[in-house]
């Protein structure tokens, strides 16, 4: 036999190579291996902490295999790319022999693998020619395809439906590649950041999780308003950003943002993830002649100094301690002010926020207490951006329907043969089908039953 002078190309080697289901599996257990070990693995961690986890040397070698963001190195993407063309041409490779099968005019039936596989019959009084106006017409309707062929004594009709479901397996491939190329999207041009934003503020940027880099939005997020509920244990029950989207600094999107909420505009979504409280700006002391018991309120925000009426001098709002240690008790929330007499030195003056007459011990003319503090908080936000989702969504589809033609719908083959004997018809129906010998069992005798049926009536 001549040998196909291509058969051994390099173009037909790479062809055969890709179209191998060992490279299949291959690529499936490197995938996995590789999964295995972005899952042990902490991904996105800062530098510092992996470095103290790992140690110098480890952290250099894991840093340069990109292993501390595996699912964005160009290794893990050239597997997902390299897993893809495989199925493509796998699928290639096979689907012109089916193809063949399913769009042929005229499929051969093997008649001695039908009768050997589920089989009924029997016997029925009329004549073979009688039969055949009967069952032809019948079996037209109920299938696909039908073909008689006319027997000495006797006919036979080929019946089948179903030759489409051989596509299946490549519903099946296509959804696979759909969900390889729209991870490769999301990875390409997506992103996933947060961004920190005070009440009344907003923001243009968003840090990177992966990177630590600024990622520029074509919008501003704002956050008008932020409100936290709290159960009686002190834990947080509900906390909600008003948040609004403004282009060119005109609003064009409002919505209040929950945990598992989100506010989604332009592809991007935008998650509440975390809250705070931000460093008080301004406090409304009450300052109080010891003498008169006369009073003043004054609102002062940090860095102001304001002027005291009479011999009292000026009081300058310097600093906001987070904590106040005094005589080994921490006092909490402090706020630190110097108070200057006008022919005296300046006194230093320390306001607990929770200890409204702790200046008192001071023994100064003037008692200054602070009365109420503006609390401002800082939401926290995930905004992330995948343009593979429509992408992976049409994949997870195309996936649950190649799977249900698969598994559930099949190529049913049948054959009604009838055979003129003794001066009676004998009419034997077997059947065969490439899943379900059970559920081909039940066609057959349903088959049986309808022929029967319908020379009796």
């Amino acid at each position: 036999m001549k040998k196909n002078k291509n058969s051994d190309s390099p173009s037909n080697r790479l062809w055969k190579f890709f179209a191998s289901v060992k490279l299949t599996v291959t690529l499936l257990i490197i995938i996995a291996l590789t999964c295995i070990i972005g899952t042990v693995i902490p991904q996105n961690e800062s530098p510092s902490a992996d470095s103290l986890r790992y140690g110098e040397f480890l952290y250099r070698i894991f840093r340069v295999l990109s292993i501390f963001d595996m699912y964005h190195s160009w290794w893990f993407q050239f597997l997902i790319f390299f897993l893809a063309a495989n199925i493509i041409v796998c699928s290639i490779d096979r689907l012109s022999s089916t193809w063949k099968v399913i769009f042929k005019k005229t499929p051969s039936f093997d008649i001695a693998k039908l009768k050997n596989s589920c089989k009924e019959e029997f016997t029925a009084s009329c004549t073979p020619h009688e039969l055949k106006t009967l069952f032809l017409p019948l079996l037209s309707k109920l299938f696909k395809y039908t073909n008689m062929q006319d027997r000495d004594n006797g006919f036979i009709i080929y019946a089948e439906k179903g030759r489409w479901t051989k596509l299946g397996v490549y519903a099946v491939h296509f959804s696979v590649i759909l969900l390889l190329i729209g991870g490769l999207i999301g990875s390409y041009f997506g992103f996933d950041g947060s961004v920190i934003i005070p009440e009344g503020k907003s923001v243009k940027n968003v840090i990177l999780r992966n990177t630590g880099a600024g990622q520029p939005l074509d919008f501003e997020i704002r956050c008008d308003d932020f409100n936290v509920a709290f159960y009686e244990s002190g834990m947080p029950k509900e906390y909600r950003s008003a948040l609004t989207i403004l282009e060119n600094g005109k609003p064009v999107l409002t919505k209040n943002v929950i945990v598992n909420d989100p506010l989604r505009y332009r592809g991007i979504n935008i998650f509440q993830s975390s809250y705070g409280a931000m460093q008080p700006e301004n406090i409304t002391l009450s300052f109080t002649d010891r003498n008169t018991g006369t009073a003043l309120r004054k609102k002062i925000s940090l860095g102001e100094q304001i002027d005291l009426p009479g011999t009292f001098g000026k009081f300058t709002l310097n600093k906001y301690l987070h904590s106040y240690n005094f005589r080994g008790h921490n006092l909490g929330e402090a706020f630190a002010g110097t108070l200057t007499p006008p022919n005296g030195e300046p006194e230093e003056v320390i306001l607990p926020i929770n200890f409204s007459g702790f200046d008192k011990m001071r023994m100064g003319s003037i008692v200054i207490s602070p009365e109420d503090t503006e609390q401002l908080y800082y939401t926290g936000l995930q905004v992330t951006k995948d343009p593979g989702v429509p992408v992976v969504y049409s994949g997870f589809i195309m996936m649950i329907i190649g799977c249900f033609i698969t598994f559930f719908i099949s190529h049913i083959r049948f054959c009604v043969e009838v055979v003129k004997k003794k001066g009676k018809s004998i009419v034997i129906v077997a059947g065969i089908s490439n899943k379900s010998i059970t559920g081909m069992e039940a066609r057959t005798k349903k088959l049986n039953k309808l022929l029967s049926d319908t020379i009796r009536g």
